[in-house]
């Protein structure tokens, strides 16, 4: 994986210090809230209900048994035990103190960790697929294009003072397990004419108040010249992007306002005009960052799988986990494997310092030290040989981190909510909770099939319930906490899909008993092997209404 060069240190370093000024002009009262407000966003810093909230960048998902030991450390130390895992493959601390947080920023910095870019109106960390370099339909490794936007776009000036922010999501992969059409600039790896390497590039998704599947503005774009047509879309962003009002000022509303091909239009004129001056990216730079990412030493190991298949057939319940989370690895003899952070019961995306430190110690033990994080707040162990996946099957099992549910319904995804977020009108957690205890039992996840719930607890959609198959909104009714079910929502480049709304919401002790009327309308509809979805999008959304609504 990448490590920090001089450039990087410094600039880290840098940020801290200044930001240690600023907490303390702070706290002296030379600085109002109002002032250090846009101060302590440049540094990953938000103020909620009850506390400060840290958000720790995870670029593209990638980290180290090292990093994660350290991110244990940090809270024990500093919060309250635990860190959460959010669909940005970042990590949060919710209960730091102000005057602890530049301490905790050197601490990260000794691992080469930072909070930089987190929040504001810039470019946000990039996301990835968690599988990359992992995956046998990858068309190329989207990590090392991620690492060269990440060094472009860190504290860019034409670009840190955005009209809002700006988030860039990769796939390198025939499957799409990044969510791109979902981004401001989603880009997909892709082979052009006579096999050249380039991208197809989206532009102008997004869920929040207004959500919108991004539109396809170039379907090949050479991979060298990546940077200067990402600075023409940025270009145009930030001369015509709505100033005046944040609920209007994201790319999606302005490619909404001019059309996709007027906008196209606008940034293929930029591009060429910029073309004359801007330079491609170096082959050389590509090969240096490239090599950072060299597949670790895992020398095709001689046929194992029968003994991992010989363990499945002898126990169920580690066949049942083999079956969910496992995920096939390009190397002979190797597979990655999921970490589900969704026991039912506990916190989705939540883990416990002590947990953390125990899956360190795993990663150095059965994937060379590398962990990944997901835009599902779960976490892979990447390079996993098949023959050792038993005795970590058990391990987990015995932190209570084995729940076979990758892409289950007990799978919740799910904002913090109304027990955290300042924003938020709903609470979020409690809802997981009961709809993944509701779910929790093994026969029936199987019985129901592949399934995604995402839950938010407001319209800022950081749960993105807008794509979930099954999607649960908590809003304010009245000053009462109510949900409403959105259903058909889909994450995928070729189905990108957002769900429809089905009436009027549930109260919070009723989510997990539409939810299953829903699922059950599902079953009684499907045919053969068919998923929720398919089933969905075959019957349409009436079915599902009227059972939901039968009385009203």
């Amino acid at each position: 994986m990448y490590r920090f060069d001089e450039f990087d240190a410094a600039i880290v370093q840098a940020r801290i210090d200044e930001f240690r000024d600023q907490v303390a002009r702070r706290i002296a009262g030379d600085l109002t809230e109002e002032q250090f407000r846009p101060l302590r966003l440049m540094n990953g810093v938000y103020l909620q209900l009850h506390a400060y909230m840290l958000r720790v960048a995870i670029p593209y998902g990638e980290f180290t048994s090292r990093q994660l030991r350290k991110l244990a450390h940090v809270a024990r130390t500093y919060d309250r035990g635990f860190g959460h895992f959010t669909t940005r493959q970042n990590i949060q601390f919710n209960w730091p103190r102000l005057t602890d947080i530049p301490a905790i920023l050197e601490e990260l910095a000794s691992v080469e960790m930072h909070a930089i870019q987190t929040s504001g109106n810039c470019i946000r960390n990039i996301t990835a697929d968690p599988f990359a370099g992992v995956a046998g339909d990858e068309v190329d490794d989207p990590r090392p294009w991620a690492e060269i936007l990440r060094q472009w776009s860190t504290l860019h000036p034409e670009f840190t003072f955005l009209p809002r922010k700006f988030k860039i999501a990769i796939s390198g992969a025939a499957e799409d397990r990044a969510a791109v059409r979902f981004h401001d600039i989603g880009l997909r790896i892709v082979r052009g004419p006579e096999g050249a390497l380039g991208f197809r590039v989206w532009v102008g998704g997004g869920l929040g108040r207004t959500p919108r599947v991004a539109r396809l503005v170039r379907d090949f774009l050479p991979a060298t010249e990546l940077i200067g047509y990402l600075e023409a879309i940025l270009r145009v962003y930030n001369l015509h992007g709505r100033r005046d009002n944040k609920f209007k000022a994201r790319i999606k509303i302005l490619v909404d306002e001019l059309g996709a091909e007027k906008f196209a239009a606008a940034v293929e004129a930029e591009w060429q005009r910029s073309r004359r001056t801007a330079a491609d990216i170096p082959a050389d730079e590509v090969a240096r960052v490239r090599a950072y990412f060299a597949q670790p030493q895992l020398a095709a190991s001689e046929d194992n799988s029968p003994i991992l298949a010989a363990a499945r057939q002898g126990d169920r319940e580690l066949d049942l986990w083999a079956r969910h989370n496992l995920f096939p690895h390009k190397v002979p003899g190797r597979v990655a494997a999921t970490v589900s952070l969704k026991t039912p019961g506990e916190v989705p995306g939540d883990l416990s310092a002590e947990r953390m430190e125990v899956l360190a110690d795993l990663a150095d033990r059965y994937s060379c030290g590398e962990l990944r994080a997901t835009k599902e707040q779960n976490l892979i162990l990447p390079h996993v040989r098949q023959d050792q996946v038993p005795a970590l099957w058990r391990a987990l099992s015995r932190i209570d981190l084995a729940a076979p549910n990758r892409g289950m319904v007990s799978d919740v995804i799910a904002c913090p909510g109304l027990d955290y977020c300042a924003l938020a009108n709903a609470r979020s957690i409690s809802v997981a909770q009961d709809v993944a205890r509701r779910f929790a039992g093994a026969r029936r996840q199987e019985a129901i099939g592949p399934v995604s719930l995402n839950i938010s607890g407001c319209i800022n959609a950081c749960g993105h319930h807008h794509i979930g198959n099954i999607g649960i909104l908590g809003v304010d009714r009245r000053g009462d906490e109510a949900y409403q079910l959105v259903l058909g929502g889909s994450a995928g480049e070729t189905d990108a899909a957002i769900g429809q709304i089905t009436g009027p919401g549930f109260s919070a002790e009723g989510v997990a008993d539409a939810v299953e009327t829903v699922l059950a309308v599902y079953l009684a509809r499907r045919i053969d092997d068919e998923t929720f979805i398919d089933t969905y999008r075959r019957i349409g959304l009436g079915p599902f209404k009227e059972a939901l609504y039968v009385d009203g």
